[in-house]
């Protein structure tokens, strides 16, 4: 035989002449992601290789196995449980070549099998219990990034990781902040031609906003941007940043600033433009922050910068002088769409203030802004200079009074992924429609841990009357909007009863999906807005759903797991509208799927602690204030749970004064997330939060007997 069988020639053909078996196709290097393939991601249907899909972050799939007209017969494939039990879910897997990587609370990635859900690794970073309390909004984290092999993690104590995608094995891990200060990661980060962009969270805290670019093989930081101006007594950073320092009053810069870059980044490949959304002032009260006002640039804006280099290019601010938490941070979308008959390249934002923005990506021009949300502290935008027209009542730090504002600082529209479908031209949006009380804190002082914003928590507190609590229930609703970008007009919308749901995924097949805090996972008619199916998963829903194609199967899936900001510090608007056991998983759908959903848990039963006496009423009263500030943001509102951290009123450390102090003053509990207080409060003002917390135990223990009276 003159065939060398042998030789390097071995393809098919050969193998069978010689007798041997066909070559099996050789399995692809793990998250092999290069500028190329990310760059063309949109025609990469059955992968989802970046946070938003592709670099445009519109978050449609141009998969349609599943369609309208078959998503009925949806079932589930696959389910795994993840091992974070009680806390916000928040992450969208990324799914390359058959491996899905997803993340969970407190910064864990794991690597599963696409097509069955089995477990290939699992990577915890240890990020320290304690620095939980420095997350404004749960511990969360929202994904990974994939380049050359690895994976890259932001955690929640401000590391950034590079791990090998087949292993889970860190090759590098930098520390991004400043350990001294109270920053956070819960974002997924991008990588462009290389460099890994991260940003982080903190405002609440007292920090000064920024964005970074790292070597993704080295992890050496290539470039900084700040968004706010530091302390002037020093050179600034750049001449943009000087400039906007002349829009600062007091010294700003001993609070922070804020400003933080905490989630929404786009990439154009064709103008290489990196765009930013920057976050809330640090206090939240400008009275306090700037006194005499000022725009404060470059708070709540939308920045494009030069990608290569960091290099400002141009910014639009959404809420100048901001003063409510009107972060603009919300999801950024580009497109290209026509309006008034012209073709436009835009990017479209829904931020917290409660407008819809279009503008020119390429210059930063205002196009459109209308509210696709109940709004009472602007009238609208002033077309001319593209500012908010402001009720002057709005501005609370200025007239010392309470201003009881819709939107509140969970905003008209929060971190939650909207969607863009190319096909109907519309933009999918999870609405929040619910106010908030702004209080001044006349008592304003700087703090280490929790919230510092510079309103009084416990003067806007929910009431403790039942039929005022039950009126404020009754009237927070949200919904899922059909909103047209080209017309700012509402095409459709879906009613739902919590405020606090789930980010949103749209597809090639006529589909919108969307799951919501009271835990169903539904698809509606992209175009019509028709409810065409839905599954009912047992634990609330915040994630945005994502899907994939393996082996000629198309599967959607989302992470589950309830949480945030609205679980944690609502009180009494969480507990009642979300009473399930919170077990977080990823669930996978497919045409007659046939694995079968896990029941429901129960809330674990649990006694109230009213055997030690109520203090006197001077004791409460200053138990609530104390509690108010330090504790509510967490255990929350009134000291009742949403259904995520203990609610204290169950706890049995109440009934015992030392063993109370050992965890709040001396951090018994650390590990868990409870970090110690010593540096913030007293042995005695510990003491007057238990007692308050014990009031609140008897009341709902009153409460609770007149219900089973009646």
């Amino acid at each position: 035989m003159s065939l060398k069988c042998w030789s390097i020639s071995a393809l098919i053909v050969l193998a069978a002449a010689c007798g041997g078996e066909p070559p099996k196709p050789a399995t692809p290097p793990a998250a092999a992601v290069d500028e190329a393939r990310l760059t063309a991601a949109d025609t990469d249907s059955g992968n989802w290789l970046s946070y938003g899909r592709t670099y445009d972050e519109q978050r449609f799939s141009p998969l349609k196995q599943i369609d309208a007209a078959n998503v009925a017969q949806l079932g589930l494939a696959w389910h795994y449980d993840l091992d974070a039990v009680h806390r916000a879910q928040e992450s969208t897997p990324l799914v390359i070549d058959g491996v899905m990587y997803v993340t969970s609370a407190w910064s864990k990635v794991f690597a599963l099998d696409a097509r069955t859900g089995k477990e290939i690794w699992r990577f915890d970073p240890k990020v320290p219990g304690e620095w939980g309390v420095h997350a404004c909004c749960d511990v969360v984290n929202r994904g990974v990034a994939a380049w050359k092999g690895k994976l890259y993690l932001g955690t929640l104590d401000g590391r950034l990781i590079a791990l090998d995608a087949a292993t889970g094995k860190p090759a590098w891990e930098v520390q991004t902040t400043d350990k001294n200060q109270p920053y956070t990661i819960t974002a997924a980060p991008r990588v462009i031609k290389g460099k890994v962009i991260i940003g982080n969270g903190g405002a609440e805290m007292g920090v000064r906003g920024y964005i970074s670019a790292y070597d993704a093989d080295t992890g050496k930081l290539v470039w900084r941007f700040y968004t706010v101006p530091g302390d002037p007594s020093k050179p600034f950073e750049t001449a943009q940043l000087e400039k906007a320092a002349k829009t600062w009053h007091g010294e700003w810069w001993k609070h922070g600033g804020g400003g933080t870059v905490w989630d929404s980044v786009a990439y154009d490949p064709k103008l290489d433009y990196l765009y930013i959304g920057t976050g809330n002032g640090s206090p939240w009260n400008q009275s306090i922050r700037s006194p005499g006002g000022g725009d404060n640039l470059y708070l709540s804006s939308i920045m494009a910068l030069k990608a290569e280099t960091g290099e400002y290019v141009w910014h639009y601010q959404t809420t100048p002088g901001e003063t409510w938490d009107f972060t603009a941070t919300q999801h950024l979308i580009l497109a290209d769409i026509t309006i008034d008959g012209k073709p436009r390249q835009v990017i479209m934002q829904a931020p917290k203030n409660g407008f819809f923005y279009v503008l020119d990506r390429v210059s930063g021009e205002l196009i459109s802004a209308k509210n696709f949300a109940t709004v009472n502290w602007a009238t609208g935008i002033d077309m001319k200079t593209g500012r908010p027209i402001e009720n002057p009542s709005s501005r609370y730090g200025s007239t010392g009074k309470l201003w009881y504002s819709l939107p509140g600082p969970g905003g008209a529209h929060n971190w939650q992924p909207m969607a863009y479908s190319p096909i109907t031209g519309l933009v999918y949006l999870p609405v929040t429609d619910i106010g908030f009380p702004y209080v001044p804190d006349t008592k304003y002082a700087p703090k280490n841990q929790a919230f510092n914003v510079g309103i009084d928590f416990a003067a806007g507190s929910l009431p403790e009357d039942q039929t005022a609590l039950a009126q404020i229930k009754a009237s927070m609703k949200g919904h899922l909007a059909a909103w047209n970008p080209a017309t700012q007009k509402e095409v459709w919308r879906a009613e739902y009863p919590l405020p606090w749901n789930g980010g949103v995924l749209a597809t090639a097949g006529n589909l919108v999906f969307h799951g919501t805090g009271m835990g169903a996972f539904s698809a509606y008619q992209a175009d019509t807005g028709a409810k065409l199916w839905s599954v009912e998963t047992h634990t609330g829903i915040l994630a945005p759903a994502m899907t994939y194609s393996i082996d000629g199967e198309q599967y959607v899936a989302v992470e589950v797991g309830w949480g945030g900001a609205f679980g944690l510090a609502a009180g009494e608007l969480a507990r009642d509208t979300h009473a399930k056991a919170n077990v977080p998983r990823v669930l996978a759908f497919k045409l007659n799927g046939k694995d079968t959903m896990p029941p429901a848990e129960p809330m674990p039963a649990r006694p109230l602690q009213t055997a030690p006496d109520v203090p006197k009423p001077e004791a409460v009263a200053q138990g609530k204030i104390r509690y108010a500030r330090s504790c509510g943001t967490c255990h929350g509102d009134s000291a009742v749970s949403g259904g995520v951290i203990t609610d204290l009123r169950y706890s049995p450390a109440l009934a015992d004064a030392k063993v109370w102090q050992s965890i709040v003053h001396d951090g018994a509990f650390k590990d868990r997330g409870m970090a110690p207080f010593a540096s913030d409060l007293s042995s005695e003002d510990i003491e007057l939060i238990r007692g308050y917390v014990i009031y609140r135990a008897h009341q709902q223990a009153a409460l609770e007997q007149r219900a089973q009276q009646k």
